[in-house]
């Protein structure tokens, strides 16, 4: 068989124009079809990859804030539970002292009551007894209780000890003061001059005096210089009445709880 030259020739002329023409208008298209669709992918598959770090920084940041919020609002609570249980203590000790300060002012207004009913139990009872002792004595003498009491005071002040009698005349002759002498009731002029004579027997000159009424004194005269001071009263005799009373019955308390 011969082979024809011309046609093989053709042949391989139009096999070569037919690759170029596949190669140029087929095959390169596809090509970069392919390459742009790997790099698309690729380009999408990167900003994925950098959505999804994004997105994994963006987690990161929220968990982190939100564990900053829990640690804060943890903070935050146990600050207000501390105040909370400070402020309950602060009010626990102050209601505990008001507590305290009106027990104390409770016990003191008792006491004071105590005190304002003794005194004036007191002083009903030496009013009593003075009242009684006065008419028993008006019965029984012929002078009244106040001239009863001068003498008794007269005869006092002529009884001070040597002692006593110094420190009155150091006080008497350091003072310029008059001596002052009061008294539950008005003295007579004969009465003050008894007062007068005594003291100056103690003196040894006639000083300068005061005379006062004290209506508070029950039956009593008390004389008074700036530091030394002499008294009667029918008072002193009932306060040791009272005194040894209240022994008396405590002593007794004491037998009994014995």
């Amino acid at each position: 068989m011969q082979i024809n030259w011309f046609t093989v020739i053709a042949q391989i002329i139009n096999f070569l124009v037919l690759v170029w023409l596949m190669k140029k208008y087929l095959y390169k298209p596809i090509l970069q079809a392919v390459d742009e669709r790997e790099k698309k992918i690729a380009a999408e598959l990167t900003d994925a990859k950098t959505k999804k770090n994004e997105a994994k920084k963006e987690q990161d940041e929220f968990q982190k804030k939100n564990d900053t919020f829990d640690s804060h609002k943890k903070k935050m609570m146990d600050q207000a539970t501390s105040d909370t249980e400070k402020e309950r203590q602060k009010l626990l000790d102050q209601a505990h002292k008001e507590a305290a300060d009106l027990k104390l002012k409770l016990e003191k207004a008792s006491k004071d009551l105590q005190e304002n009913l003794n005194d004036q139990l007191a002083q009903q009872t030496q009013q009593t007894v003075f009242s009684i002792t006065k008419k028993a004595l008006a019965e029984m003498a012929s002078t009244t209780l106040e001239e009863q009491t001068v003498q008794v005071f007269v005869k006092k002040i002529k009884a001070i000890n040597d002692k006593d009698k110094k420190q009155f005349l150091k006080d008497f002759h350091s003072s310029s003061s008059p001596i002052s002498v009061k008294s539950a009731f008005d003295l007579s002029d004969k009465d003050q001059k008894s007062i007068k004579s005594a003291i100056g027997s103690i003196l040894g000159d006639e000083g300068k005096y005061n005379f006062e009424t004290d209506s508070k004194m029950i039956s009593g005269i008390e004389l008074a210089t700036n530091s030394y001071k002499l008294s009667w009263s029918f008072t002193a005799y009932i306060n040791s009445l009272e005194k040894s009373m209240e022994t008396e019955k405590n002593d007794t308390r004491q037998t009994v709880k014995q």
